[in-house]
């Protein structure tokens, strides 16, 4: 029973190793940010919140609440409009949304 229970242990710690691993790799994603409490006109969005939505060849929708970290900062807020944007961040996911934490944010040419 203790050799069981040994093994559970080691097996977990293996898997949140693995886990903490691969949650710090950044990801870049391209789209549109808007805020979504005025452009996308979330309902529980009480303030100003930039989004970034991208879609993919399929025609899938994916949301991105940007965290606010200084590349944010920079790049400004939209509000009540959107602009072209290519984040590049750490992805995570949040009371049922998906976040990222930019380390680069750039306006999108067309």
């Amino acid at each position: 029973m203790k050799t069981i229970a040994k093994l559970s242990l080691a097996l977990a710690l293996a898997v949140g190793l693995a886990a903490a691993a691969t949650a710090g790799d950044e990801t870049t994603v391209s789209g549109q940010v808007m805020c979504a409490k005025c452009s996308l006109k979330k309902a529980d969005a009480d303030k100003c919140q930039d989004v970034l939505v991208t879609k993919d060849d399929s025609g899938n929708v994916t949301e991105y609440y940007i965290e606010k970290t200084e590349a944010a900062k920079t790049f400004g807020h939209v509000c009540q409009n959107q602009k072209a944007a290519v984040v590049t961040g750490t992805v995570s996911e949040k009371d049922g949304k998906t976040w990222i934490a930019p380390s680069k944010m750039a306006e999108k040419s067309s």
